[in-house]
């Protein structure tokens, strides 16, 4: 998969402007980025996104390209949404966030959500009869939600319900997590 041409293929990755994992969101954009890619990063302001490392130490500012208001998720063939607690916990408070995750579901397209990522998920309502995987401490949200399953794995792809659900654990997991978004957008 290190060679996958993924030019012409559109990300919209979604966070607030502080709190993101470093690492779950400059590793997916990078990597995405220089395969062609192109990644728009739409948060809460259009101020830099303020990483944390480790959910304490801070992190790389990142450029925002839109905010999630002002997106129109419709022009885009896949969703990710980088985990870090703080991020992912004001994430799913966002009433925008639930509209663009409805948008992707509803129209089949991939979603990839990484840690406390799929908590957008949980809010969405979208999970019923999935198989995912996230951070531990989520597992009983996910439960609640109507998932099918949760699992202790580095990824996870879920293709049920008429749309691919592409899940991680943690920081640990994105080689794994890039791997499954690289075929996602070459099936696309």
């Amino acid at each position: 998969m290190a060679d996958t041409d993924l030019t012409g293929r559109t990300v919209l990755a979604i966070v607030t402007n502080y709190g993101v994992e470093q690492d779950e969101l400059v590793v997916p954009l990078e990597h995405l980025r220089e395969r062609g890619a192109v990644v728009t990063l739409a948060a809460t302001t259009t101020d830099d996104v303020a990483t944390l490392v480790g959910d304490k130490d801070p992190g790389r500012s990142v450029p925002v390209d839109v905010t999630l208001d002002d997106v129109d998720p419709a022009g885009f063939d896949l969703l990710l949404v980088p985990g870090g607690t703080l991020n992912a916990d004001s994430l799913r408070l966002e009433e925008t966030t639930s509209r663009i995750v409805r948008s992707f579901t509803g129209s089949g397209r991939p979603v990839a959500a990484i840690c406390h990522g799929p908590w957008a998920l949980v809010e969405a309502g979208v999970l019923g009869g999935k198989t995912l995987t996230s951070y531990p401490s989520l597992r009983t949200d996910i439960r609640n939600a109507g998932a099918a399953e949760w699992r202790d794995e580095a990824v996870c792809v879920d293709d049920a319900e008429g749309w691919r659900l592409i899940t991680s654990r943690n920081p640990g997991d994105l080689d794994a997590f890039g791997g499954a978004i690289d075929e996602a957008l070459s099936a696309v």
